[in-house]
């Protein structure tokens, strides 16, 4: 290699390295600001507030994740068209509408105001795919998402951990703590999203690499679900069981430390995620040093299963008396994250960079998305109606055992399957190269 080009490789390593923390820095601060408007509200109590004979916090939960989930469904189509030049704009709409309906929430008398949690979350649920879409399709998108991916771990401990000490500091009441600490993250998300629609787009290399990323029209994405439709609803079903318990978890997180001797320390909520988030960061953001896109897509799958596995493993110590109540929340913490940060931008990237399908990853994520909420909403309704008196502890760690169980199935099928259309894909490619040979020599 001549001296000139390892100048040239030299720079273009460094200009991506640039990029790559740039966009990485500002996409994590961004969604993370997000979570600055969906989760303070959880770290309220709302004691002695009942709706209908049932919790108010619990019911608030419900409201939210409600509206949450149908902006999954909705998601489906918009993330899917959504063309670059509308991004930062509709992420500054859907956040702002979202910031007013907390305003609502503390304005108008309760137990009216429960409309506006489901106002509040039904804007965000696309905020996700609108941030994802600046880093999909790139050769360091295993990095890029991975980063912005760590602020689901991070940001709502950290939301709450400052709900908290605002509630504590400024003696606000719960009403009032969710939209003042919404402002609080509000402001910056502005600024940032103004960069984050600065950052460049994916190289011809990234694209060579990784397949160029386009709007899907209904057509497209019924062919590319049919394609795959019997792996797809595999997935689905475990990342909807991935996303119950990690809602679980994270909406209920005030009242399972409280039950387990940890209540009054602000703090818990930040420094408990900080090492899952830390331990997953390594494990996925390695996935960029595996070139092989089909390799990659299979790994994720595995990473999957073993989260699943570490989720029931550690209920299952916690039960035998081997680990504190401390330890099992950081491991299911991890297990849970393990499982479901792969469905959120690496898994399904390296899916259509595997098969070199015109598609995006945002319809993929929304697809499982949008099931994922939808089951996080009938557990929630079921436990209030059905188990009330089961605590949230008791029932997390119930749930774990089946998730763990049923989650780990589906994921090992869902491997056999893409090994299967990977193989047939293999052999449409040895077919249709014979058959350019044939057409050449006659």
């Amino acid at each position: 290699m001549s001296k000139e080009n390892i100048i040239t490789n030299s720079h273009g390593f460094q200009n991506r390295a640039a990029s790559t923390l740039y966009i990485s820095l500002i996409a994590f601060f961004t969604y993370a600001c997000m979570y600055g408007l969906r989760k303070p509200f959880t770290v309220a109590e709302f004691n002695g507030l009942t709706l209908w004979g049932m919790d108010f916090k619990a019911m608030l939960i419900i409201s939210q994740v409600i509206g949450y989930a149908l902006s999954k469904f909705i998601g489906i189509k918009v993330i899917s068209e959504m063309k670059r030049n509308s991004r930062a704009r509709s992420i500054i709409i859907l956040t702002g509408i979202s910031e007013c309906a907390l305003i609502l929430f503390n304005v108008v008398n309760q137990p009216y105001n429960i409309i506006f949690l489901f106002l509040n979350g039904l804007p965000l649920g696309m905020i996700w795919g609108l941030v994802f879409a600046y880093l999909e399709g790139r050769r360091t998108t295993e990095i890029l998402g991975t980063v912005v991916s760590i602020s689901f771990i991070i940001s709502s401990g950290f939301v709450k951990s400052i709900g908290k000490l605002l509630m504590d500091q400024f003696h606000l009441n719960d009403f009032q703590m969710p939209w003042i600490t919404g402002i609080v993250f509000y402001i910056p998300l502005v600024i940032l999203v103004w960069f984050l629609d600065k950052s460049p787009d994916p190289t011809l290399n990234d694209e060579i690499h990784r397949t160029k990323r386009v709007p899907m029209d209904k057509q497209q994405r019924l062919r590319i679900f049919n394609e795959f439709s019997a792996g797809l609803i595999m997935l689905i079903m475990a990342y909807m069981l991935l996303t119950i318990f990690r809602d679980l978890r994270d909406n209920f997180a005030a009242d399972i430390w409280n039950s387990i001797g940890y209540s009054g320390n602000s703090m818990v909520f930040t420094w408990t995620e900080l090492p899952i988030a830390l331990i997953v960061f390594v494990v996925m953001s390695s996935l960029i040093l595996i070139k092989n896109n089909r390799k990659a897509f299979v790994l994720n799958n595995y990473i999957i299963l073993s989260g699943f596995i570490l989720t029931g493993l550690s209920t299952l110590a916690l039960k035998a008396g081997l680990i504190s109540p401390l330890v099992w929340m950081i491991m299911l913490g991890m297990g849970t994250y393990l499982g479901y940060l792969p469905f959120n931008c690496l898994l399904f990237d390296r899916l259509i960079a595997a098969f070199g399908s015109a598609a995006n990853a945002g319809f993929f994520i929304y697809l499982a998305d949008s099931f994922g909420y939808l089951g996080s909403v009938f557990i929630l309704i079921f436990k209030n109606f059905n188990n009330r008196e089961l605590s949230w502890f008791n029932f997390l760690t119930a749930t774990s055992y089946g998730m763990a169980i049923f989650g780990s199935i589906l994921v090992i099928l869902s491997i056999f399957y893409f090994n299967l259309k990977f193989s047939e894909n293999k052999t449409k490619k040895i077919d249709l190269k014979d058959l350019d040979l044939n057409t050449l020599t006659t």
